[in-house]
Protein backbone atom coordinates (compact mmCIF):
# COMPACT_ATOMS: atom_id res chain seq x y z
CA UNK A 1 0.00 0.00 0.00
CA UNK A 2 2.76 2.44 0.94
CA UNK A 3 4.65 1.75 -2.29
CA UNK A 4 1.53 2.48 -4.35
CA UNK A 5 0.84 5.62 -2.34
CA UNK A 6 4.35 6.97 -2.86
CA UNK A 7 4.40 5.77 -6.47
CA UNK A 8 1.27 7.76 -7.37
CA UNK A 9 2.68 10.84 -5.66
CA UNK A 10 5.97 10.48 -7.54
CA UNK A 11 4.26 10.09 -10.93
CA UNK A 12 2.07 13.14 -10.37
CA UNK A 13 5.09 15.18 -9.31
CA UNK A 14 6.96 14.10 -12.45
CA UNK A 15 3.96 15.33 -14.45
CA UNK A 16 4.53 18.77 -12.89
CA UNK A 17 1.47 18.81 -10.65
CA UNK A 18 1.91 21.08 -7.62
CA UNK A 19 2.61 19.15 -4.41
CA UNK A 20 -0.88 19.73 -3.02
CA UNK A 21 -2.41 17.59 -5.81
CA UNK A 22 -0.38 14.39 -5.18
CA UNK A 23 -0.79 14.84 -1.42
CA UNK A 24 -4.58 14.70 -1.78
CA UNK A 25 -5.17 12.53 -4.87
CA UNK A 26 -2.81 9.68 -3.91
CA UNK A 27 -4.55 8.87 -0.58
CA UNK A 28 -7.99 8.99 -2.26
CA UNK A 29 -6.91 6.54 -4.99
CA UNK A 30 -5.23 4.18 -2.52
CA UNK A 31 -8.26 4.31 -0.21
CA UNK A 32 -10.55 3.33 -3.08
CA UNK A 33 -8.34 0.32 -3.82
CA UNK A 34 -7.42 -0.91 -0.34
CA UNK A 35 -10.26 0.05 1.99
CA UNK A 36 -13.04 -2.58 1.98
CA UNK A 37 -15.69 0.15 2.30
CA UNK A 38 -14.69 3.46 0.75
CA UNK A 39 -16.68 6.46 1.90
CA UNK A 40 -15.62 9.67 0.19
CA UNK A 41 -17.43 11.75 2.80
CA UNK A 42 -15.02 10.45 5.47
CA UNK A 43 -12.03 11.48 3.36
CA UNK A 44 -13.53 14.91 2.72
CA UNK A 45 -14.21 15.17 6.44
CA UNK A 46 -10.51 14.52 7.08
CA UNK A 47 -9.63 17.39 4.73
CA UNK A 48 -11.81 19.69 6.83
CA UNK A 49 -10.44 18.30 10.09
CA UNK A 50 -6.93 19.16 8.96
CA UNK A 51 -7.65 22.89 8.83
CA UNK A 52 -10.28 23.39 11.52
CA UNK A 53 -7.77 23.53 14.38
CA UNK A 54 -7.92 26.82 16.24
CA UNK A 55 -4.12 27.06 16.50
CA UNK A 56 -3.85 27.13 12.71
CA UNK A 57 -5.20 30.69 12.78
CA UNK A 58 -1.75 31.92 13.75
CA UNK A 59 -0.30 30.95 10.34
CA UNK A 60 -2.10 33.59 8.18
CA UNK A 61 -1.76 36.18 10.94
CA UNK A 62 2.00 35.79 11.28
CA UNK A 63 2.38 35.76 7.49
CA UNK A 64 0.24 38.92 7.24
CA UNK A 65 2.36 40.70 9.86
CA UNK A 66 5.55 39.68 8.04
CA UNK A 67 4.16 40.86 4.69
CA UNK A 68 3.32 44.26 6.17
CA UNK A 69 6.81 44.68 7.62
CA UNK A 70 8.49 43.37 4.46
CA UNK A 71 6.65 46.04 2.47
CA UNK A 72 7.72 48.73 4.94
CA UNK A 73 10.99 49.95 6.43
CA UNK A 74 11.56 47.41 9.19
CA UNK A 75 14.35 45.48 7.44
CA UNK A 76 16.38 48.61 6.59
CA UNK A 77 16.09 49.95 10.14
CA UNK A 78 17.29 46.65 11.59
CA UNK A 79 20.21 46.50 9.15
CA UNK A 80 21.34 50.04 9.93
CA UNK A 81 21.16 49.45 13.68
CA UNK A 82 23.05 46.14 13.70
CA UNK A 83 25.62 47.39 11.18
CA UNK A 84 26.43 50.45 13.27
CA UNK A 85 27.76 48.20 16.04
CA UNK A 86 29.59 45.47 14.11
CA UNK A 87 30.38 46.70 10.59
CA UNK A 88 33.88 47.90 11.60
CA UNK A 89 35.06 44.52 12.93
CA UNK A 90 36.59 41.90 10.67
CA UNK A 91 33.69 40.37 8.75
CA UNK A 92 31.34 42.98 10.17
CA UNK A 93 28.95 43.11 7.23
CA UNK A 94 28.66 39.33 7.16
CA UNK A 95 27.95 39.31 10.91
CA UNK A 96 25.36 42.02 10.29
CA UNK A 97 23.72 39.80 7.69
CA UNK A 98 23.54 36.81 10.04
CA UNK A 99 22.18 38.95 12.89
CA UNK A 100 19.63 40.68 10.66
CA UNK A 101 18.40 37.35 9.29
CA UNK A 102 17.98 36.10 12.86
CA UNK A 103 16.07 39.20 13.92
CA UNK A 104 13.89 39.33 10.82
CA UNK A 105 13.28 35.60 11.16
CA UNK A 106 11.79 36.37 14.57
CA UNK A 107 9.36 38.66 12.74
CA UNK A 108 8.52 36.68 9.61
CA UNK A 109 8.80 33.00 10.58
CA UNK A 110 9.64 32.28 6.93
CA UNK A 111 13.04 31.55 5.39
CA UNK A 112 11.93 32.74 1.96
CA UNK A 113 10.56 36.04 3.30
CA UNK A 114 13.86 36.58 5.11
CA UNK A 115 15.86 35.91 1.93
CA UNK A 116 13.83 38.58 0.13
CA UNK A 117 13.70 41.20 2.89
CA UNK A 118 17.31 40.96 4.13
CA UNK A 119 18.95 39.54 1.02
CA UNK A 120 18.29 42.42 -1.33
CA UNK A 121 19.88 45.24 0.72
CA UNK A 122 22.62 43.11 2.35
CA UNK A 123 23.86 41.52 -0.86
CA UNK A 124 24.63 44.97 -2.24
CA UNK A 125 26.47 45.97 0.94
CA UNK A 126 28.47 42.74 1.00
CA UNK A 127 29.51 43.13 -2.64
CA UNK A 128 30.59 46.74 -2.05
CA UNK A 129 32.78 45.60 0.82
CA UNK A 130 34.80 42.96 -1.00
CA UNK A 131 32.74 39.76 -0.81
CA UNK A 132 32.29 37.46 -3.78
CA UNK A 133 28.71 37.15 -4.96
CA UNK A 134 28.62 33.38 -4.34
CA UNK A 135 29.82 33.88 -0.75
CA UNK A 136 27.31 36.66 -0.10
CA UNK A 137 24.36 34.66 -1.45
CA UNK A 138 25.39 31.50 0.43
CA UNK A 139 25.49 33.43 3.70
CA UNK A 140 22.08 35.00 3.06
CA UNK A 141 20.22 31.80 2.22
CA UNK A 142 21.77 29.82 5.08
CA UNK A 143 21.42 32.56 7.72
CA UNK A 144 17.77 32.85 6.68
CA UNK A 145 17.28 29.27 7.89
CA UNK A 146 17.14 30.64 11.44
CA UNK A 147 13.62 31.86 10.61
CA UNK A 148 12.42 28.24 10.85
CA UNK A 149 13.87 27.88 14.34
CA UNK A 150 12.95 31.06 16.19
CA UNK A 151 9.34 32.15 16.81
CA UNK A 152 7.09 32.67 14.95
CA UNK A 153 8.46 29.82 12.82
CA UNK A 154 5.91 28.44 10.35
CA UNK A 155 7.75 25.11 10.50
CA UNK A 156 7.29 24.85 14.27
CA UNK A 157 3.61 25.71 13.91
CA UNK A 158 3.08 22.95 11.33
CA UNK A 159 4.97 20.42 13.46
CA UNK A 160 2.92 21.42 16.51
CA UNK A 161 -0.29 20.78 14.59
CA UNK A 162 0.96 17.49 13.11
CA UNK A 163 2.11 16.14 16.49
CA UNK A 164 -0.38 17.84 18.84
CA UNK A 165 2.48 19.58 20.67
CA UNK A 166 2.27 22.99 22.35
CA UNK A 167 3.22 25.64 19.80
CA UNK A 168 4.14 28.05 22.59
CA UNK A 169 6.62 25.54 24.05
CA UNK A 170 8.07 24.92 20.59
CA UNK A 171 8.55 28.66 20.07
CA UNK A 172 10.49 28.99 23.32
CA UNK A 173 12.54 25.84 22.62
CA UNK A 174 13.65 27.15 19.23
CA UNK A 175 15.34 30.27 20.61
CA UNK A 176 18.63 28.75 21.82
CA UNK A 177 19.21 26.61 18.67
CA UNK A 178 18.53 29.71 16.55
CA UNK A 179 21.02 31.77 18.56
CA UNK A 180 23.55 28.93 18.28
CA UNK A 181 23.26 28.98 14.49
CA UNK A 182 23.75 32.76 14.45
CA UNK A 183 26.84 32.61 16.69
CA UNK A 184 28.37 29.81 14.60
CA UNK A 185 27.85 31.75 11.37
CA UNK A 186 29.16 34.95 12.96
CA UNK A 187 32.40 33.29 14.11
CA UNK A 188 32.87 31.68 10.70
CA UNK A 189 32.27 35.04 9.00
CA UNK A 190 35.00 36.70 11.05
CA UNK A 191 37.46 33.90 10.29
CA UNK A 192 36.54 33.96 6.58
CA UNK A 193 37.03 37.72 6.38
CA UNK A 194 40.47 37.48 7.98
CA UNK A 195 41.62 34.64 5.72
CA UNK A 196 40.30 36.31 2.56
CA UNK A 197 41.53 39.77 3.55
CA UNK A 198 38.12 41.44 3.39
CA UNK A 199 38.67 45.16 4.05
CA UNK A 200 37.38 46.79 7.21
CA UNK A 201 34.48 49.23 7.05
CA UNK A 202 34.37 52.58 8.83
CA UNK A 203 33.37 52.61 12.50
CA UNK A 204 30.13 54.33 13.41
CA UNK A 205 30.17 57.01 16.09
CA UNK A 206 28.13 56.60 19.26
CA UNK A 207 25.92 59.43 18.05
CA UNK A 208 25.16 57.50 14.86
CA UNK A 209 24.53 54.33 16.86
CA UNK A 210 22.11 56.20 19.07
CA UNK A 211 20.26 57.52 16.04
CA UNK A 212 20.05 54.06 14.46
CA UNK A 213 18.91 52.57 17.78
CA UNK A 214 16.06 55.04 18.03
CA UNK A 215 15.05 54.27 14.44
CA UNK A 216 15.12 50.51 15.15
CA UNK A 217 13.61 50.61 18.63
CA UNK A 218 10.07 49.78 17.60
CA UNK A 219 11.01 46.97 15.15
CA UNK A 220 13.15 45.47 17.91
CA UNK A 221 10.07 45.43 20.10
CA UNK A 222 8.30 42.99 17.79
CA UNK A 223 10.07 39.77 18.94
CA UNK A 224 10.02 41.04 22.52
CA UNK A 225 6.25 41.41 22.44
CA UNK A 226 5.66 38.03 20.75
CA UNK A 227 8.21 35.93 22.65
CA UNK A 228 7.77 37.76 25.94
CA UNK A 229 3.99 37.49 25.78
CA UNK A 230 4.11 33.74 25.14
CA UNK A 231 6.86 33.07 27.69
CA UNK A 232 5.09 34.95 30.47
CA UNK A 233 1.75 33.39 29.62
CA UNK A 234 0.18 36.75 28.75
CA UNK A 235 -1.22 35.27 25.56
CA UNK A 236 -1.15 32.10 23.49
CA UNK A 237 0.72 31.65 20.20
CA UNK A 238 -2.49 32.34 18.27
CA UNK A 239 -3.21 35.49 20.28
CA UNK A 240 0.42 36.53 19.76
CA UNK A 241 -0.17 36.30 16.01
CA UNK A 242 -3.10 38.71 16.28
CA UNK A 243 -0.99 41.09 18.37
CA UNK A 244 1.78 40.90 15.75
CA UNK A 245 -0.58 42.04 12.98
CA UNK A 246 -1.76 44.99 15.06
CA UNK A 247 1.85 45.86 15.95
CA UNK A 248 2.96 45.72 12.32
CA UNK A 249 0.00 47.81 11.17
CA UNK A 250 0.58 50.53 13.77
CA UNK A 251 4.31 50.53 13.03
CA UNK A 252 4.28 50.75 9.23
CA UNK A 253 0.97 52.49 8.50
CA UNK A 254 0.51 54.91 11.39
CA UNK A 255 3.96 55.64 12.84
CA UNK A 256 6.40 55.27 9.92
CA UNK A 257 3.77 55.88 7.22
CA UNK A 258 5.86 53.72 4.89
CA UNK A 259 2.70 51.97 3.67
CA UNK A 260 -0.49 53.72 2.64
CA UNK A 261 -3.57 52.18 4.15
CA UNK A 262 -4.93 51.63 0.62
CA UNK A 263 -2.10 49.13 0.05
CA UNK A 264 -3.22 46.90 2.94
CA UNK A 265 -5.85 45.02 0.86
CA UNK A 266 -3.24 44.07 -1.77
CA UNK A 267 -0.87 42.89 1.00
CA UNK A 268 -3.74 40.90 2.52
CA UNK A 269 -4.44 39.34 -0.89
CA UNK A 270 -0.79 38.25 -1.15
CA UNK A 271 -1.03 36.76 2.34
CA UNK A 272 -4.23 34.98 1.37
CA UNK A 273 -2.58 33.35 -1.63
CA UNK A 274 0.31 32.03 0.47
CA UNK A 275 -2.03 30.95 3.27
CA UNK A 276 -4.31 29.07 0.91
CA UNK A 277 -1.37 27.02 -0.35
CA UNK A 278 -0.30 26.23 3.22
CA UNK A 279 -3.83 25.29 4.28
CA UNK A 280 -4.34 22.98 1.31
CA UNK A 281 -1.07 21.24 2.17
CA UNK A 282 -2.15 20.88 5.80
CA UNK A 283 -5.54 19.47 4.73
CA UNK A 284 -3.84 17.02 2.38
CA UNK A 285 -1.44 16.03 5.11
CA UNK A 286 -4.37 15.14 7.37
CA UNK A 287 -5.83 12.79 4.72
CA UNK A 288 -2.40 11.23 4.22
CA UNK A 289 -2.01 10.75 7.98
CA UNK A 290 -5.51 9.26 8.32
CA UNK A 291 -4.83 6.66 5.64
CA UNK A 292 -1.41 5.54 6.84
CA UNK A 293 -2.71 5.24 10.41
CA UNK A 294 -5.58 3.01 9.26
CA UNK A 295 -3.10 0.74 7.52
CA UNK A 296 -0.68 0.93 10.49
CA UNK A 297 2.13 2.16 8.27
CA UNK A 298 3.95 4.02 11.09
CA UNK A 299 4.16 0.85 13.16
CA UNK A 300 5.34 -1.27 10.22
CA UNK A 301 7.90 1.28 9.10
CA UNK A 302 9.16 1.77 12.66
CA UNK A 303 9.70 -1.96 13.08
CA UNK A 304 11.41 -2.24 9.70
CA UNK A 305 13.70 0.78 10.06
CA UNK A 306 14.05 1.25 13.82
CA UNK A 307 13.66 -2.26 15.19
CA UNK A 308 11.61 -3.39 18.18
CA UNK A 309 13.31 -1.39 20.96
CA UNK A 310 15.39 1.50 19.55
CA UNK A 311 17.30 3.93 21.74
CA UNK A 312 16.40 7.63 21.77
CA UNK A 313 19.63 8.63 20.02
CA UNK A 314 19.14 6.00 17.31
CA UNK A 315 15.59 7.22 16.66
CA UNK A 316 16.77 10.84 16.47
CA UNK A 317 19.56 9.90 14.03
CA UNK A 318 17.11 8.09 11.73
CA UNK A 319 14.63 10.97 11.99
CA UNK A 320 17.40 13.44 11.14
CA UNK A 321 18.44 11.48 8.04
CA UNK A 322 14.89 11.04 6.75
CA UNK A 323 13.89 14.67 7.25
CA UNK A 324 17.16 16.11 5.95
CA UNK A 325 17.00 14.09 2.74
CA UNK A 326 13.27 14.76 2.33
CA UNK A 327 13.65 18.52 2.70
CA UNK A 328 16.41 18.52 0.09
CA UNK A 329 13.82 17.53 -2.50
CA UNK A 330 10.38 18.65 -1.23
CA UNK A 331 8.94 21.71 0.50
CA UNK A 332 9.63 21.44 4.27
CA UNK A 333 5.97 21.87 5.18
CA UNK A 334 5.07 18.80 3.14
CA UNK A 335 7.88 16.73 4.65
CA UNK A 336 6.88 17.68 8.19
CA UNK A 337 3.23 16.83 7.49
CA UNK A 338 4.03 13.47 5.87
CA UNK A 339 6.87 12.11 8.01
CA UNK A 340 5.98 13.38 11.50
CA UNK A 341 3.01 10.99 11.98
CA UNK A 342 5.21 8.11 10.79
CA UNK A 343 8.01 8.63 13.31
CA UNK A 344 5.99 10.04 16.22
CA UNK A 345 4.99 6.65 17.73
CA UNK A 346 8.59 5.38 17.73
CA UNK A 347 9.85 8.63 19.24
CA UNK A 348 7.24 8.47 22.00
CA UNK A 349 8.12 4.83 22.72
CA UNK A 350 11.80 5.80 23.00
CA UNK A 351 10.94 8.48 25.57
CA UNK A 352 11.87 11.46 23.40
CA UNK A 353 10.34 14.76 24.48
CA UNK A 354 7.99 15.85 21.65
CA UNK A 355 9.27 19.43 21.94
CA UNK A 356 12.88 18.27 21.51
CA UNK A 357 11.80 16.07 18.60
CA UNK A 358 10.12 19.09 17.02
CA UNK A 359 13.29 21.15 17.20
CA UNK A 360 15.36 18.34 15.66
CA UNK A 361 12.82 17.90 12.87
CA UNK A 362 12.42 21.62 12.18
CA UNK A 363 16.19 22.04 12.18
CA UNK A 364 16.43 19.50 9.36
CA UNK A 365 13.69 21.38 7.53
CA UNK A 366 15.77 24.54 7.88
CA UNK A 367 18.92 22.78 6.71
CA UNK A 368 17.18 21.14 3.77
CA UNK A 369 15.71 24.49 2.70
CA UNK A 370 19.19 25.70 1.73
CA UNK A 371 20.69 22.38 0.58
CA UNK A 372 21.04 21.27 -3.07
CA UNK A 373 19.54 19.96 -5.21
CA UNK A 374 16.09 21.42 -4.55
CA UNK A 375 16.24 23.50 -1.37
CA UNK A 376 13.46 26.09 -1.63
CA UNK A 377 15.70 28.97 -0.51
CA UNK A 378 18.12 28.24 -3.35
CA UNK A 379 15.46 28.85 -5.97
CA UNK A 380 14.14 31.87 -4.08
CA UNK A 381 17.63 33.41 -4.08
CA UNK A 382 18.16 32.54 -7.74
CA UNK A 383 14.94 34.36 -8.65
CA UNK A 384 15.44 37.35 -6.33
CA UNK A 385 19.08 37.97 -7.28
CA UNK A 386 18.75 36.78 -10.90
CA UNK A 387 21.79 34.52 -10.57
CA UNK A 388 22.36 31.03 -12.06
CA UNK A 389 21.75 27.96 -9.90
CA UNK A 390 25.40 26.86 -9.74
CA UNK A 391 26.55 30.28 -8.54
CA UNK A 392 23.91 30.29 -5.81
CA UNK A 393 25.00 26.92 -4.38
CA UNK A 394 28.76 27.42 -4.90
CA UNK A 395 29.41 28.86 -1.44
CA UNK A 396 26.97 26.71 0.57
CA UNK A 397 29.15 23.68 1.64
CA UNK A 398 30.78 25.35 4.70
CA UNK A 399 27.38 26.43 6.04
CA UNK A 400 25.85 23.00 5.43
CA UNK A 401 28.76 21.43 7.33
CA UNK A 402 28.25 23.81 10.27
CA UNK A 403 24.54 23.04 10.34
CA UNK A 404 25.27 19.30 10.34
CA UNK A 405 27.56 19.74 13.35
CA UNK A 406 24.84 21.67 15.18
CA UNK A 407 22.37 18.89 14.29
CA UNK A 408 24.64 16.40 16.05
CA UNK A 409 24.82 18.66 19.10
CA UNK A 410 21.02 18.90 19.22
CA UNK A 411 20.76 15.12 19.20
CA UNK A 412 23.39 14.60 21.89
CA UNK A 413 22.36 17.49 24.15
CA UNK A 414 18.56 17.90 24.40
CA UNK A 415 19.15 20.69 26.96
CA UNK A 416 19.94 23.03 24.06
CA UNK A 417 16.28 22.80 23.09
CA UNK A 418 14.69 22.37 26.50
CA UNK A 419 16.72 24.68 28.75
CA UNK A 420 14.28 27.61 28.57
CA UNK A 421 11.14 25.55 29.24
Amino acid sequence: MLSLLLGIMFVLLMLNFPMMIPLIIAPFVVAMIYLPIFDSSIMVGQLITGIETYELLCVPLFIFAADIMTSGRTADRLLDFIGSFVRHIRGGYAVTTAAACTMFGSISGSTQATVVAIGKPMRERLLRNGYKDSSAIALIINASDVALLVPPSIGLIIYGLASNTSIGDLFIAGILPGVLVFLTFAIYSMIYAKVKGVPLASKATWKERGQFFIRALLPLGFPIVVIGGIYTGTFTATEAAGVSVLYAFILEVIIYRSIHIKKIPSIALSTGLVTSAVFILVAGGQVFTYLINIEKVPQMLSEAVLGSDPSAIYVLVIVTIFFFVGCMFVDPIVVILVLTPIFMPAASAAGIDPVHLGIVITFQAALGSATPPFGVDIFTASAVFNRPYMEVIKGTPPYILMMVVISILLILFPQISLALL
